[in-house]
């Protein structure tokens, strides 16, 4: 038996024939398909702009960084030119002890004293503070120089034009540029311009008192 309310139930069932193709014709039905094709996704949103702040961090460290690594290379620098130093002043000082040793050796060699195996000791010595890159100087007709030279003796010379080392007393020493002991010297100025005329003039008046021959 068929329930009274049986029709009323299937009057608000709805079907939709949603098939893309018609099954009587064939053709592609217009707007078919619509209802179940899947939404496009959303397009993705543009990237954001880096963070302001982060940018400046890093721009900070950074800078940190390249201060950092110039202060070690000058501390680096300043280390090796400590080191140098330190090691020439040590050279200087070894040196120092030994020059009235190379003065007696300077002084036996002049006197034709320096003979033998003595002779040989001295060569070796030379050779030694040589390596130090100790070097002697000062010889006779030098130009007086106050930097290098030390003055013991002084006069005036007419067979000079400026002040020049007329002897030297005793060598100087230096490394390098750097002067470990000035030389000893004597020095020679040219006469003063009232030395010469007084002179000429005295030699003018022994030539006129000179009696004439007869």
């Amino acid at each position: 038996m068929t329930s009274p309310n049986s029709g009323s139930e299937h009057e608000g069932l709805v079907i939709r024939d949603n098939r893309r193709i018609d099954p009587e014709t064939g053709e592609v039905r217009q707007g078919a398909g619509k209802a179940t094709e899947s939404p496009s996704p959303a397009a993705a949103p543009a990237a954001a702009p880096a963070d302001e702040g982060v940018a400046a961090q890093l721009a900070e460290r950074t800078a940190d960084l390249q201060r950092l690594q110039a202060e070690y290379s000058n501390y680096r620098k300043r280390v090796e030119r400590d080191r140098v130093t330190v090691r020439e002043q040590a050279v200087a000082s070894v040196l120092a002890e030994l020059l009235p040793v190379l003065d007696d050796i300077g002084r036996a060699r002049d006197h034709g004293e320096l003979t033998g195996g003595f002779a040989k000791v001295s060569e070796a010595l030379d050779s030694a503070v040589g390596k130090l890159g100790l070097s002697a100087y000062g010889a006779k007709g030098d130009v007086f120089d106050p930097m290098v030279h030390e003055a013991l003796m002084h006069s005036y010379s007419a067979d000079v034009t400026e002040p020049t080392c007329v002897e030297i007393l005793q060598p100087g020493y230096r490394i390098g540029d750097r002067i470990l002991r000035p030389a000893r010297v004597a020095v020679a100025e040219p006469q003063e311009p009232s030395e010469r005329s007084a002179s000429d003039q005295d030699g003018a008046g022994a030539a006129a008192a000179e009696p004439e021959d007869n």
